[in-house]
C-alpha cells in the first residue's frame, strides 16, 4: 500500500494546506498518507473503499479522511473531486469558537470513526447551494496558494478556517437522522470545551447528547478513544498547559481555574499526561 509523503505533496516550504483538483478521478490505488484530507465530490459517480469497506459516492458528498486510514476510488464514471490536504497539527484548530461547533467535532472526527458502523450514511451531503459556496471558498483557498504573495499564509489560514467552519454549519444542520446522533455526540464535546472549568458530571452529557447512557458511551468512547469523563480530564490538562506556558499563576491556582478541586489530584493527573509535574512542565516550557 502506498503512503503519501508530505514532502511529496506539501510545497517546499512546508505551508501545511494543499489543494488538489481531480477532473476527473485517475484511478489511484489503496493508500493512506502521513496528512488528513477533506474531500468534496463535484460530479459523477463512484464506490469509495476503506480497508473492506466500500461505499457508493455522489455529487455533493463531503467526507474527512485522516492520514492513517487507507482508501482508495473504484468504480469511477466522470467522478471529479476536489482534495484540501492538510496537517491539522500545523494549523490553528482552536481559534476562536472552533472547537465550541458541535458539526466540527461531528465531522472532523466523529463521522470518520464512526463511518464503518453507519455504512458512509452519516457523511455530510451538501446541497447545490452549499456546493456552490464551498467551491467559493475552495477558489478562495487556492488562488492564495497558487499566487504565494506575502502574506499568503495569513490569508491561507483563514480561508480555510472559513471552509472548515462553514461545512461544520451545514453538517450541524443537516437531516440525516444518523448524523444527527453523532451531532448530539458533538454537543456534549462542545459543552465540554465551552465549559471546561465547570462541574460536569456524566448525567449532564448523557441528558445533552439525548442517548441512553450505555449508547452514548459505547458510541464516545469508539470514536474518541477514551470515556467522556477522562477526555474531560484531558481538556483540563490542555488548557493548565496554556497557562502554565502563557501565565504566572500558581499551580493551585490554575488547577482550581481549571476545575480541579484539589491540586493534588491535579498534580497526578498533570503527570500522567505529561509524563511530568506540572513546575517541571512549566520550567521547561518557559
Amino acid at each position: 500500500m502506498k503512503v503519501l509523503k508530505k514532502q511529496d505533496w506539501f510545497h517546499a516550504d512546508g505551508f501545511p494546506i494543499v489543494v488538489e483538483r481531480r477532473d476527473p478521478q485517475q484511478p489511484f490505488g489503496l493508500h493512506c498518507h502521513e496528512f488528513s484530507e477533506i474531500v468534496i465530490i463535484t460530479g459523477g459517480t463512484g464506490v469509495h473503499i476503506t480497508g473492506e469497506d466500500s461505499y457508493e459516492l455522489k455529487a455533493g458528498d463531503t467526507f474527512v479522511i485522516g492520514g492513517e486510514r487507507p482508501h482508495d476510488y473504484l468504480n469511477m464514471d466522470r467522478l471529479s473531486l476536489i482534495n484540501i490536504l492538510f496537517d491539522p497539527t500545523d494549523l490553528p484548530m482552536s481559534l476562536g469558537d472552533l472547537q465550541s461547533l458541535s458539526g466540527y467535532h461531528a465531522l472532523f472526527t466523529l463521522e470518520p470513526a464512526s463511518r464503518q458502523r453507519h455504512q458512509f450514511t452519516s457523511r455530510l451531503q451538501l446541497n447545490p447551494a452549499e456546493i456552490a459556496e464551498s467551491l467559493r471558498l475552495v477558489d478562495k483557498l487556492d488562488n492564495e496558494l497558487a499566487a504565494r504573495q506575502p502574506g499568503f499564509e495569513v490569508m491561507a489560514i483563514a480561508a480555510m478556517l472559513e471552509l472548515i467552519t462553514f461545512l461544520s454549519r451545514c453538517y450541524r444542520q443537516t437531516r440525516n437522522p444518523t448524523s444527527k446522533t453523532l451531532i448530539r455526540v458533538g454537543e456534549t464535546i462542545a459543552h465540554m470545551r465551552r465549559n471546561v472549568a465547570q462541574a460536569i458530571s456524566l448525567e449532564e452529557l448523557v441528558a445533552i447528547s439525548g442517548m441512553s447512557r450505555t449508547n452514548y458511551m459505547r458510541m464516545f468512547e469508539a470514536a474518541m478513544g477514551t470515556s467522556p469523563i477522562k477526555y474531560l480530564i484531558e481538556l483540563r490538562i490542555e488548557e493548565a498547559g496554556r497557562l502554565l506556558r502563557s501565565t504566572d499563576q500558581t499551580i493551585t491556582e490554575i488547577a482550581f481555574d481549571v476545575g480541579f478541586s484539589d491540586s493534588n489530584y491535579f498534580s497526578r493527573q498533570f503527570r500522567k499526561v505529561h509524563g511530568q509535574s506540572p513546575r517541571d512542565y512549566r520550567k521547561r516550557h518557559r
